[in-house]
């Protein structure tokens, strides 16, 4: 079984993986990702859309929503928060190395470093091939993850984080691969006890993920520092890819 197929991983690690901040945070981020596409209506696909807190958000500005993840737990409480929003959403649980609609959205995201689990590259090409085969001809990819570039700058060989309900978490990332892959332990301390989860995924600079993009058969790549729409530069907190499938 691979690290993201563990249901107990997501369980025990949502609140700190997904704290309230995130969920406020998500309509500013929807309205940014409108903006950065042209985007104004359509059919969306949100690509390993967790909890649905970005899947609700464009619900609620009257696109047509599919939001597709492979573990039922987090699909669960997007179905919740979909309910208490009022909107109608379409949820799939799927691998995203399967899922794939021809022709079917005007966008689809990417966001919250969901991208890159996999092992084996192939995967990863998988993915931004179904991706670009579910888009209709015209229709915008966006990507939204750490940068290779980032993290080598702010490096650090442990994070500590504290939160309100007592809890400690100890992130210890190393670098795999030659500098292909990260793996993460993170210990969360909880109740006088200690539980320990690894996971791991590839990370991308800005031109490698560019390129995968284009060889992809993806047109019009752009990268950005932020959902805000800066250039992919020294004080770029995040990577960003705006890619279009090209028309005919």
């Amino acid at each position: 079984m691979e690290w993201f197929q563990d249901e107990e991983f997501w369980r025990e690690l949502y609140p700190y993986m997904f704290p309230p901040e995130r969920f406020r945070a998500a309509p500013e981020q929807v309205d940014q990702v409108l903006a950065l596409t042209g985007c104004n209506g359509g059919r969306v696909l949100d690509l390993c859309c967790g909890p649905g807190r970005h899947s609700v958000e464009f619900a609620r500005r009257g696109l047509e929503v599919t939001g597709v993840d492979a573990s039922p737990f987090l699909l669960d409480h997007a179905r919740e928060l979909a309910s208490e929003a009022g909107v109608s959403v379409e949820w799939v649980q799927e691998d995203m190395r399967r899922f794939c609609r021809s022709a079917t959205f005007d966008l689809a995201c990417s966001i919250f470093t969901s991208f890159g689990y996999f092992a084996d590259d192939e995967d990863d090409r998988r993915v931004l091939q179904n991706v670009r085969g579910s888009l209709r001809d015209g229709g915008v990819f966006v990507m939204e993850l750490i940068g290779k570039e980032w993290l080598a700058r702010n490096w650090k060989d442990s994070i500590v984080t504290d939160f309100p309900d007592g809890c400690l978490l100890l992130q210890c990332p190393q670098v795999q691969a030659d500098w292909r892959r990260i793996k993460n332990d993170w210990v969360l301390v909880k109740d006088g006890s200690s539980r320990r989860f690894s996971f791991e995924h590839t990370i991308y600079s800005g031109q490698e993920l560019k390129d995968r993009l284009a060889a992809c058969g993806f047109q019009d790549v752009h990268l950005y520092g932020s959902l805000e729409g800066p250039c992919y530069g020294l004080d770029a907190r995040r990577l960003v890819a705006v890619a279009r499938k090209g028309v005919g």
